[in-house]
């Protein structure tokens, strides 16, 4: 069996990947932003402030959940979500050491 693609990239190379993937896309994106705002949310809170239907949320958080950006407890019938601050911390390292490279060694040659 051959390599998975992510297989030939280091670790940190994939992971910047994924984090650079939570934004990929502006329902996670708005998702995030009101998590920040409000500082807990319900789903059903989302489906009325983001304006999508319910399942595609619950996917949108579900990928947010797996890149460990934000977490939920389940509360009664509902599950309630927030931003994982120790991680949205650790990405927000990763991704500034990466888009902080210093650009000075670099020659304007294109």
């Amino acid at each position: 069996m051959g390599l998975a693609k992510t297989e030939m990239f280091t670790d940190q190379q994939n992971e910047i990947s994924l984090f650079a993937k939570a934004f990929g896309h502006p329902a996670r994106v708005a998702i995030l932003q009101h998590l920040f705002k409000i500082d807990s949310c319900v789903c059903g809170d989302l489906v009325i402030e983001i304006g999508l239907a319910q399942p595609t949320i619950s996917q949108h958080l579900k990928e947010l959940k797996h890149l460990g950006l934000i977490k939920g407890n389940v509360e009664g019938t509902s599950v309630c979500y927030c931003i994982h601050k120790e991680n949205w911390k650790a990405m927000k390292s990763v991704m500034n050491a990466f888009l902080n490279q210093d650009l000075t060694n670099i020659k304007d040659c294109c």
